[in-house]
């Protein structure tokens, strides 16, 4: 992954830990309105707690498995992770580009494709002026390999 991207997870981080007082309060808050067997905004409070430490342990094994790459030992010779890649759909000759990200970095609309992607899994390893056979759901799409930048 990318600092960038690390950096985002480590703030959704402190966010998600700084919402731990905010439950605890409301669980307190709660519980002093008496039996706690009929009373839904224990409930409710109680499962929100437990989402946001589900969230938090999630975010904390993020942290602490990932790997950042680094940009300089990176070169544009081969598609893979972190480098831009621009390719031609060669059947409908639609031209689209796309940076090859961590699972955790995809988003689509701003051209952030997750290497675990058939596409990209596709792409990676070749280089510029090949085409290569990604297999989707619908069936077999061939891409041109137009450039490859970092």
């Amino acid at each position: 992954m990318s600092q960038e991207g690390l950096d985002k997870i480590k703030k959704d981080l402190a966010e998600a830990l700084a919402q731990r007082p905010v439950i605890s309060a409301a669980i307190a808050e709660a519980r002093e309105k008496g039996d706690l067997s009929e009373n839904a905004e224990y409930e409710s409070a109680r499962e929100a707690q437990g989402l946001l430490e589900l969230k938090i342990a999630n975010l904390q094994n993020m942290v602490a498995n990932a790997k950042v790459l680094d940009s300089s030992q990176l070169n544009a010779d081969k598609v893979q992770m972190m480098t831009r890649v621009k390719v031609e759909n060669v059947s409908v000759h639609q031209v689209m580009e796309f940076t090859i990200v961590g699972e955790t970095e995809a988003d689509f609309a701003h051209g952030k494709l997750a290497a675990t992607t058939p596409i990209a899994k596709a792409l990676m390893g070749h280089g510029k002026g090949e085409i290569v056979d990604a297999k989707v759901p619908s069936g077999i799409i061939k891409f041109k390999i137009l450039d490859i930048s970092l």
